[in-house]
């Protein structure tokens, strides 16, 4: 059988791969330290999960509207507005299944073939794939720790020619939690309506924020800047919600009209019921988002005091998100085989830098329990003096 050309050219997500390798290991009885999975340990809070179950008895489970339930819209907006200074309205927002699907059907909606789109590396995996998909051509911006692992405006700058139509901008970040500074922001907004791109801003991470660092929406730089982004983010990360799939798009209404008519012939509407705990997500106590800060706060500071333990390995201390972005150039491995190898004799499940376009470095996730964090850098530590 004779495959679409577009399948060759996407790699397959490590991050799923690596996750799932380490819970077929943990099936087999094997006691398995999984630093892999971007995904909260904590349970969805109870506001959020009876709000769902009422949808559920209320009779909320049949076909909704492709965009989104209407109230859900609008309290997107409400919250954008709030929060990020950004004048969105109803009419402004898509909810999807998961940020993923939102940046999937924006790639769908703007990127036409041999359009370029900026990618500052390192980078979450699936955009390069998502512009690949969308017959784009992904240009990687590669970054160094001098810079933080932020891209400069001037280095975007440079890198624009006449056929770049997008720039992804991800802040917090994942893989390394780095986030720019609002002067940052505004010096690529400058750019961006400098150069008359559109910008995608991936806020997924926004509220996890450590040591008063501050998260400025680049549509908020200014009303130019504005008219050309396109915001990009979902409840899977604050609330605990990966299981859920709810994400959302907010930008201009004809980008907005244009994902959604490709999300009705492909997925259409997002689970009905779960949208009605999205809604009570937002609406509700944000306590729940506090106490699940204040714990990753405590595991971030073990987990990069562990690390600059061990000989060898380095890491920038992440200002936002869940993951330290480790260097092991020093170990004289590759990443995929010191991932391989650790995994298999130490049972620690991490991630690849090369799957974010970084191969002397590795991710490490601690979205998991504390006894988890400290008997995996135990183990980590061990590996690595063995390697030596």
């Amino acid at each position: 059988m004779k495959l679409a050309a577009r399948v060759s050219q996407v790699t397959p997500s490590l991050t799923l791969a690596i996750s799932a390798k380490a819970k077929a290991m943990k099936a087999d009885g094997l006691d398995v330290c999984s630093f892999s999975a971007g995904e909260p340990d904590f349970d969805t809070p109870d506001h959020i999960r009876a709000a769902a179950k009422a949808a559920l008895d209320a009779g909320n489970t049949r076909y909704g509207p492709a965009a989104g339930e209407p109230k859900l819209r609008e309290a997107i907006a409400q919250k954008l507005q709030t929060d990020n200074s950004l004048c969105y309205g109803a009419e402004n927002i898509i909810v999807t299944n998961g940020g993923k699907q939102s940046l999937f059907n924006l790639m769908l909606a703007l990127i036409e073939p041999g359009d370029e789109v900026l990618i500052p590396a390192p980078y979450w995996l699936s955009y390069p794939e998502m512009v690949k998909l969308a017959e784009g051509t992904p240009v990687i911006l590669p970054t160094t720790a001098a810079t933080g692992l932020r891209v400069t405006a001037e280095q975007i700058r440079q890198a624009v020619t006449p056929k770049t139509k997008l720039l992804i901008l991800n802040s917090p970040s994942n893989p390394t939690g780095m986030v720019y500074t609002p002067d940052e922001i505004r010096a690529i907004a400058d750019v961006v309506v400098e150069k008359n791109l559109w910008v995608v801003s991936d806020e997924i991470y926004e509220k996890i924020l450590y040591d008063g660092a501050k998260h400025l929406s680049i549509g908020a730089a200014g009303p130019e800047i504005y008219e050309r982004t396109i915001t990009s983010s979902g409840f899977a990360k604050t609330y605990a919600m990966t299981g859920w799939r709810i994400g959302y798009l907010a930008g201009p209404p004809q980008i907005i009209q244009a994902a959604t008519t490709i999300q009705g012939h492909s997925t259409s509407n997002v689970c009905t019921f779960a949208q009605y705990g999205a809604i009570a997500a937002y609406e509700g106590s944000q306590d729940c988002v506090q106490q699940m800060l204040s714990a990753f706060t405590q595991r971030r500071q073990f987990i990069l005091d562990a690390t600059n333990n061990i000989p060898g390995l380095s890491c920038p201390k992440p200002d936002g998100a869940f993951y330290v972005f480790i260097n092991i150039s020093k170990i004289g491995m590759k990443s995929l085989n010191f991932c391989s190898a650790l995994l298999e004799s130490h049972q620690v499940a991490t991630i690849p830098g090369i799957a974010f376009g970084a191969d002397d470095h590795i991710r490490l996730s601690y979205a998991t329990d504390m006894d988890s964090i400290q008997k995996g850098m135990e183990r980590l530590e061990a590996f690595v003096r063995d390697e030596g």
